[in-house]
């Protein structure tokens, strides 16, 4: 490694007299318009899409567990039953009135429609069609009570009882979270106020899952702004296919405002002297130092606001021996976010 510095620092410091006299060997990128944004960081906490804890509605006994801790299931899919056969029977007690009592019906209306019987009876009989199907559903209500069933699709968590456990109202049997996507709440300086809106996109990371990005959008922000802290509360939605984000995490957000085209170069270009930035640009094999005004920037990018056009080829590297107008010999042209060193183990001469 020490080799190579030594043979990089040569490269860069001694011209070639073979290309030209005095000409200082550089490498060079050119100038490329790409998308910029400004980034505001914020801290936030994740949320399950939904989530909710599992109890019951009755007191009873449990007869069946058909769930596993952890195991996806369906809206609607059973996960605990308790003794039903009452109910069970009630119900199939409460469905054969009722087809009795809509059998009643139905002969009465045809009699009635014939003027074989008056039109009183057969509202008599439409009255006790209707106390059947209530008594059917009542039936059916206290028969649900006792199946426990998914209100939506997730992922239950740990099991809080077991075969045989009496329950009643309000006892935890699991819980039940939705985690695709996954909500992340956060606050901002309420400054911000009129850049935060519905689908301002954010990158969110977590010591957790260290070295994964997550990308998302700004889904709603608070109505309300913090009277202690003057700041306001967004909530984004995050893509969660794989489950790796799970609720109760601390997450560092980036939101990215401000979405746009800009000029943009390697930081390495720039030659700071003052408040003001240089870079040089290559026209006509030879230096030429230029002001430049910076913008935003991003690790290893700076945005440029003037005094240089996409296209134009700047000096990165070579620097620090270069002067105005001195002639140069591009020795490799770096592309933008390839590191030095990969640029040297290649190295090809730019005509």
């Amino acid at each position: 490694m020490r080799l190579f510095r030594f043979v990089l620092a040569a490269a860069l410091a001694f011209p070639v007299h073979a290309f030209a006299e005095n000409a200082q060997n550089v490498i060079v990128v050119r100038a490329i318009t790409d998308r910029f944004v400004d980034r505001i960081e914020a801290l936030g906490t994740s949320f399950s899409n939904e989530s909710v804890v599992i109890t019951a509605n009755v007191a009873d006994r449990v007869t069946e567990i058909q769930f596993e801790d952890g195991q996806t299931v369906e809206e609607g899919q059973l996960l605990v039953g308790m003794r039903r056969e009452e109910q069970r029977a009630a119900l199939a007690a409460a469905e054969a009135v009722l087809a009795e009592r809509r059998t009643a019906y139905e002969r009465s209306r045809e009699l009635e429609r014939r003027q074989f019987t008056a039109t009183a009876q057969l509202e008599e009989r439409l009255a006790a069609l209707r106390e059947a199907e209530a008594n059917r559903d009542a039936a059916a209500a206290r028969l649900a009570d006792r199946e426990i069933r998914a209100p939506f699709s997730g992922i239950v968590g740990l099991r809080q009882i077991s075969l045989g456990t009496l329950v009643t109202p309000g006892d935890r049997i699991t819980t039940l979270d939705d985690l695709d996507p996954i909500k992340l709440d956060f606050t901002v300086p309420a400054a911000y106020l009129s850049t935060i809106a519905p689908g301002l996109e954010i990158v969110a990371t977590t010591t957790a899952l260290s070295g994964r990005e997550f990308r998302g959008q700004v889904h709603s922000v608070s109505t309300q702004v913090d009277r202690v802290t003057r700041s306001i509360t967004a909530r984004a939605l995050i893509g969660n296919p794989d489950h790796a984000l799970r609720p109760g995490l601390l997450m560092t957000v980036q939101l990215m405002k401000n979405p746009r085209q800009a000029v943009v170069i390697p930081e390495e270009a720039l030659v700071p002297s003052g408040a003001s930035n240089f870079v040089f640009v290559v026209e006509d094999g030879r230096a030429v130092r230029r002001e430049v005004k910076t913008g935003a920037r991003r690790p290893g990018d700076v945005e440029i606001l003037s005094g240089l056009d996409e296209g134009e080829v700047v000096v990165t590297h070579g620097t620090m021996r270069l002067r105005d107008g001195q002639p140069v010999n591009i020795i490799e042209e770096q592309k933008h976010g390839q590191a030095i060193g990969a640029v040297m183990e290649d190295t090809v001469v730019v005509q």
